[in-house]
């Protein structure tokens, strides 16, 4: 993705926060016909030593799988937080509007999963994150539905090959810091979060509130 010096991320654990954070991500591979295919996954994030291993399934309907198989390089895309930025923060009228977001963009390398143990596996991971008390109820379930709900979809493991983390918060414009966080600390869920961020990258004093 474009990425300019003062968006850049560099530091891989706030990528890996987004990641967690922000689970339902777009992955983006190349169809049949040369075109960018794309489907919403919730992603669970691994961490091998300094790798970082994307677990995540679709259903054996869709045909996104086989594009993995056939071109296992793809793109996964995370969005984070993301708002819009009046120009009325400015102390001066020569400014345009703009929208502030953090992402985080994957290149990924695919391994498809189809054995019904490894696709339990990677199911009971998903659940830790978002449900445990699933866990229990997912367990007690007739074996037989189990494997028809396994049989139903086609899981992967994509490997991060390459990975951008963009906090793009108006960096570079810090005569406009003061009023844009006051106007997205008393703002909706997400551009409050973008005030809490502004506070963590010290684009406001750390004393101020979002309350």
């Amino acid at each position: 993705m474009y990425l300019t010096s003062a968006f850049d991320a560099k530091d891989p654990a706030l990528a890996r926060e987004l990641m967690r954070a922000h689970p339902l991500a777009q992955l983006i591979s190349v169809d049949d016909d040369g075109l960018p295919y794309a489907t919403p996954v919730p992603m669970h994030l691994q961490e091998e030593g300094s790798d970082v291993v994307l677990l995540g399934h679709c259903a054996r309907a869709n045909p996104h799988w086989r594009y993995l198989q056939e071109r296992p390089q793809a793109v996964v895309s995370f969005m984070g937080p993301q708002a819009y930025m009046s120009p009325s923060v400015y102390p001066d009228l020569a400014r345009v509007p703009t929208w502030n977001y953090l992402m985080v963009h994957c290149t990924v390398q695919a391994r498809l999963i189809d054995a019904l143990d490894d696709k339990d596996a990677l199911l009971k991971h998903l659940i830790g994150d978002h449900d445990p008390a699933y866990a229990a109820q997912w367990r007690s379930l007739d074996p037989a539905f189990q494997q028809r709900m396994l049989g139903a979809i086609v899981a992967f493991e994509l490997r991060v090959t390459q990975l951008q983390c963009k906090l793009k918060l108006n960096q570079h414009r810090p005569e406009a810091h003061a009023a844009m966080y006051a106007s997205y600390a008393q703002g909706n869920a997400d551009e409050r979060a973008l005030a809490v961020w502004m506070r963590r990258l010290g684009l406001v004093d750390a004393s101020s509130s979002a309350d």
